[in-house]
């Protein structure tokens, strides 16, 4: 039988027997009331009217109203009459009270009519004490029949108490137990409910899914599971603070490292979107700008300083965009984003150590140098005495390599500034022209000692540019420095000033080898030179060419083919008159 059922049998029995015994108790009081109802109403009027008439006899040969009196209870005695005998007495009354009434002074008339009334009452007296009986022995009948309801009711109650909990509550009970066992792994644990009822069936239920249960903890999705786990070990252990992004841009993972750097608890960050972080949160706000921007970039170029660990810290960002091809499908689906920050502290350090010693060497370099050029000067001075010419070709020789050490030890020092960041900038409106002029006055004897001509081309009305002239003019003379030096003899480098939209655009392209594809993004790293070439050279000109021109706002990139020469454009931010 089901549990339904049963609650619903032993809660309607209880029910129907309680209504049994309301009813049976109102019944009861019904009867009883029934009874006193009927005493009051056959019996007590009947007396009353008699007890009027008693009095009333003794004075109708007195007082005329004695007789209307007498008859007018008479009357109300023929409705009243209740009792078997009492009609027929109530007759006798009647005749023996015509007589009286035309005979007002006859004593045997008197007589029986109070014979009469005595022989009323008397009756009713009995009938009194007979239907007094009739409810004593009623009431204890109901009180009988109350009394075994109730105690029928109290039976079945106090068995269903005992019965009806435990077969609701212990199968409750072994199946929690149960449930702990499959909490603990325990998969082959079952339970076993005898029955058709929902107790039954929830044991079916349970049973296969502790089935499923150990079958998925055999099966390869338990390893899956597994790996998961150890991959989220792995990645809060890791040294590197890493944030999980979905595609939704909530962040679902955050490792131990990221929370001491963002500055917030596990349970603040789980499951929240990442905008709604950056609210209030600014290095978050920092890291998913791009993000949020749609310019998703694998790395950041330049380190970001965090305060972390009770000291500054330099990071280096890098995004990961998850992205899986799902089964049945072609298209690549971006299911969200892994943020990684290497902590480059301990690097940044070296560097900022490597950079004050090349730039204190630097300094130091520059006054023996400045020496050696005097030195020669004066060793190519007549007055103090003729040199022979191999004299002269070692002179030549050591002069070169002196320009050389000072063109490097000038590079390094702007490397120094670069690297710190104290690129002191002078940014005016400056003439396009004048700066190009500027680079090809420096670099002419270069151009004429390898016959190589400078062909300038600029646009009339060109507006200025926004600029430090200085270091533009710095870097063009290093591009058409290294044209020169790239280019056949008998050539031409040319340069071209043209208006590109808001910008000014300088262009040197050479004649020279050009530059394999594979090369073109790396000329500006530092120290890099292309592999092969025999030319001489730090690698720190292009690198400090493109600081100083990003430092103001531009541009420079470069166009290669390979064997047909190389364009290098700077394009400026233009100033035009209002």
């Amino acid at each position: 039988m089901k549990i339904k059922t049963k609650l619903t049998l032993g809660v309607g029995l209880l029910f129907i027997l309680i209504a049994i015994l309301a009813g049976l108790g109102a019944w009861q009081v019904r009867l009883l009331a029934s009874d006193t109802e009927n005493i009051l109403v056959d019996n007590y009027h009947t007396l009353d009217y008699s007890r009027n008439m008693l009095r009333l006899i003794d004075n109708i040969h007195t007082e005329k109203k004695s007789i209307e009196k007498f008859d007018y209870y008479l009357k109300k005695q023929k409705e009243n009459i209740s009792e078997i005998g009492e009609a027929e007495l109530t007759e006798n009354l009647a005749e023996h009270f015509n007589e009286l009434r035309i005979h007002q002074n006859d004593s045997v008339q008197i007589l029986n009519c109070r014979n009469d009334l005595y022989a009323i009452m008397k009756l009713n007296m009995d009938a009194i004490q007979r239907k007094s009986l009739l409810a004593s022995n009623n009431a204890k009948d109901a009180t009988l029949w109350i009394a075994l309801t109730g105690t029928l009711c109290f039976m079945i109650a106090f068995i269903l108490l005992i019965n009806l909990p435990g077969n609701i509550a212990n199968p409750i009970k072994e199946l929690s137990e149960s449930i702990k066992e499959i909490a603990e792994q325990n998969y082959s644990q079952r339970v076993h409910f005898e029955g058709h009822n929902e107790f039954g069936e929830l044991a079916k239920s349970f049973n296969s899914m502790a089935q499923k249960l150990e079958e998925y903890n055999d099966s390869n999705l338990a390893t899956l599971m597994i790996e998961k786990k150890r991959i989220e070990t792995l990645i809060n252990n890791m040294h590197d603070p890493v944030i999980g992004l979905d595609e939704n841009k909530k962040i679902i993972f955050v490792n131990e490292e990221a929370l001491k750097i963002i500055g917030l608890k596990h349970y603040e960050i789980i499951g929240k979107s990442a905008q709604d972080i950056s609210v209030s949160n600014d290095l978050i706000r920092s890291l998913i700008h791009e993000l949020m921007s749609g310019e998703v970039r694998s790395s950041q170029e330049k380190p970001f300083k965090i305060y972390a660990n009770n000291k500054e810290s330099y990071f280096e960002k890098e995004m990961i965009t998850i992205s899986i091809i799902p089964t049945g499908e072609q298209n690549k689906v971006t299911i969200g984003h892994v943020i990684i920050l290497r902590n480059v502290t301990s690097y940044k350090e070296l560097d900022f150590a490597k950079t004050n010693f090349i730039a204190t060497v630097s300094h130091e370099f520059k006054t023996p140098i400045a020496s050696i050029k005097m030195s020669l000067q004066l060793l190519e001075n007549t007055k103090i005495g003729t040199v022979n010419d191999e004299q002269r070709n070692l002179l030549n020789s050591i002069k070169d390599d002196a320009d050389r050490l000072l063109n490097i030890t000038g590079e390094l020092l702007n490397m120094t500034q670069v690297e710190t960041g104290n690129i002191q900038l002078s940014i005016i409106p400056s003439k396009p022209k004048e700066i190009v002029s500027y680079a090809i006055n420096a670099t002419k004897n270069q151009a004429d000692q390898k016959h190589i001509r400078l062909d300038l081309s600029c646009s009339e009305n060109i507006p200025d540019v926004l600029a430090d002239s200085e270091k533009t003019a710095w870097v063009l003379t290093n591009l058409l420095s290294n044209a020169i030096r790239y280019s056949h003899e008998n050539s031409s480098v040319s340069i071209l000033i043209s208006e590109i939209g808001n910008t000014v655009q300088f262009a040197v392209t050479d004649t020279g080898q050009g530059i394999a594809p594979q090369y073109t993004e790396k000329v500006f790293d530092r120290y890099f030179r292309i592999p092969g070439t025999k030319k001489e050279g730090t690698g720190l000109g292009l690198a400090i060419s493109k600081e100083f021109i990003e430092a103001q706002g531009g541009k420079i990139r470069v166009l290669s083919d390979l064997g047909a020469g190389s364009t290098f454009t700077i394009s400026l931010i233009a100033y035009k008159h209002e």
